[in-house]
């Protein structure tokens, strides 16, 4: 999938979770794309977030907290 395409998903389901507490919007995030997106679309998110991959759009603060948490192994 395209980086840009992954940064735009998950900004979306980033901004459905912005108003919460910021643990809570956090863990909705990484509960989400555990859920729902394969560990490759992870995966990629990841290398995104880590500036590995440019994109047009820059991941939300709550999608880059949420790849580093998946980043660090502890969400696999």
């Amino acid at each position: 999938m395209k980086p840009d395409d992954l940064v735009r998903m998950a900004n979306q389901i980033a901004q459905f979770f912005a108003p919460y507490p910021p643990l809570e919007a956090t863990a909705g995030v990484v509960d989400h794309l555990e859920k729902f997106w394969t560990p490759a679309m992870r995966k990629e998110l990841v290398s995104v977030c880590r500036g590995l991959m440019p994109t047009a759009q820059p991941p939300h603060p709550l999608v880059a907290q949420a790849a580093r948490q998946l980043g660090d192994g502890a969400h696999e």
